[in-house]
């Protein structure tokens, strides 16, 4: 797959908020969970707020994601997940997903440019108000709205594809105000997942490795990427991977930075690793197209002036990463 462990040196980049999803410092108030009358009185209180989700997409104007109060009509009486506190105030997270809207969702698109408008949702939260995907405005969200719509994403999507216990098979229910699921059959406790992947900065002196998969649209590509197997170290992914889909071998590895990516619930993992030759043998069932690029070309990337590559979307955690290379704040000789 391409996409969309270990310390390195001081000045080597361990995180930054120009990576969507992860900068903003939820507290996720785990205190709270299991206190039913407390988040009874939370819900309740003025300054509490709720996001709301259809179908994994969230209620946006433009690149904000809206916040209602829990009482508002779209929400109300509705299961409500706790996302946790933020200024002070209860953050919660509301599924639509049994809703029919009028407009429909373009599924076949690599990006559903699309938006769903709710009957509910006045001129007053603005005329362009309805259910977007995250991924048209990532590199636009506001922080804090980006961490709460991706715990509520992430959240949504775990309770929707795991209502059934994994031990007996009966029909579980959600405990812990959505940080659980339990099963009234035989006792077992289920807990959300997170899918952890690397992401990898391969780099062979002056050039950086990059590719792409089959469906992508025209000019997009990005850094090698897939999921750890059990068992496995970060390290041991990373050059599993690359010699999978590249026939590269891969000596140091370091970790840079990482990023949540609620598609559905992964952890982007980033990591730079060292490319021990140059020949490349692409894995056609998963690779499309693998390019070398100098740092002059990639220069041209971020300036838009190359011939075959675009520049990589702001906000994940490939751009990220090939612009900290780009700028030697990555560097090579570790």
């Amino acid at each position: 797959m391409v996409s969309d462990g270990c310390s390195g040196p001081e000045d080597d980049v361990q995180g930054d908020p120009t990576v969507t999803f992860g900068a903003a410092g939820l507290d996720r108030a785990a205190r709270l969970r299991a206190d039913d009358a407390a988040l009874r009185d939370l819900a309740g209180s003025e300054s509490a707020l709720c996001l709301a989700l259809w179908r994994s997409k969230l209620l946006m104007s433009g690149p904000r994601v809206l916040r209602l109060s829990p009482t508002h009509p779209l929400v109300a009486g509705r299961e409500l997940l706790f996302l946790g506190l933020s200024g002070g105030a209860a953050q919660f997270a509301a599924d639509l997903s049994e809703w029919e809207p009028a407009e429909k969702a373009d599924g076949s698109a690599f990006v559903d440019a699309t938006a769903q408008h709710h009957p509910l949702i006045g001129p007053d939260w603005g005329e362009a108000a309805g259910f977007a995907e995250l991924r048209t405005v990532l590199g636009d969200l506001d922080p804090v709205e980006a961490e709460l719509a991706a715990t509520a994403k992430a959240l949504w999507a775990w309770h929707q594809t795991h209502g059934f216990c994994a031990r007996c098979g009966a029909e579980s229910r959600i405990a812990k105000a959505g940080w659980q699921r339990d099963c009234p059959r035989c006792g077992a406790q289920h807990f959300p997942r997170t899918d952890p992947v690397v992401i990898m900065l391969i780099t062979r002196g002056n050039k950086v490795l990059v590719g792409r998969s089959p469906g992508w649209p025209e000019g997009m590509y990005s850094l090698l990427a897939g999921f750890m197997e059990p068992g496995e170290t970060v390290e041991a992914a990373v050059r599993r991977e690359v010699w999978e889909e590249a026939g590269l071998a891969v000596g140091r590895v370091r970790y840079l930075a990482s990023q949540p990516w609620p598609y559905p619930s992964s952890l982007m993992m980033g990591c730079a690793g060292e490319a021990l030759a140059d020949e490349l043998s692409i894995d056609p069932t998963e690779i499309e197209a693998l390019l070398w690029l100098t740092r002059e070309e990639l220069a041209e990337v971020f300036a838009g002036s190359h011939s075959v590559v675009k520049p990589p979307r702001r906000g994940a955690i490939a751009g990220y990463l090939l612009h900290e290379w780009l700028s030697g704040r990555v560097r090579n000789d570790w």
